[in-house]
């Protein structure tokens, strides 16, 4: 299994970023996509998360308003658009795939349920 982030880079405070995660050795569809950021010397927090449909999403309130999430199956794609960039938001950035084993199940938000972890994009934001 691979998932590959791309995407971040250095934005001016007020800026967007897109970032991208291709999944390769997973039934794509089957799965929730998340992502999840790191800043240095604190743990890892969940941003947002869709479901393996891609009909539901479910972002942090931190992030809520700022950012959307979508997939696209057919390309095993996930993407994370992220706007209004504060120095805050500076981080690794990282997308994770869980296991989606009912249509009706809650959208996972916590590192632990997340099966396969790609290698994070570096997300800085000037001020």
């Amino acid at each position: 299994v691979q998932l590959q982030a791309s995407g971040g880079g250095l934005v001016q405070a007020g800026g967007s970023l897109r970032l991208s995660c291709a999944a390769s050795g997973i039934i794509f569809s089957s799965y929730f996509m998340g992502w999840f950021r790191q800043a240095p010397g604190k743990e890892r927090e969940f941003v947002a998360a869709i479901n393996g449909g891609g009909r539901n999403t479910y972002i942090s309130d931190s992030m809520r308003g700022r950012v959307t999430i979508a997939r696209v199956n057919a390309k095993n794609t996930v993407t994370l658009q992220m706007a209004s960039l504060n120095p805050e938001d500076t981080a690794i950035y990282y997308c994770a795939a869980a296991p989606q084993r009912s249509i009706l199940g809650p959208i996972p938000t916590s590192t632990g349920e997340y099966s396969y972890w790609g290698q994070g994009t570096q997300v800085t934001v000037s001020s």
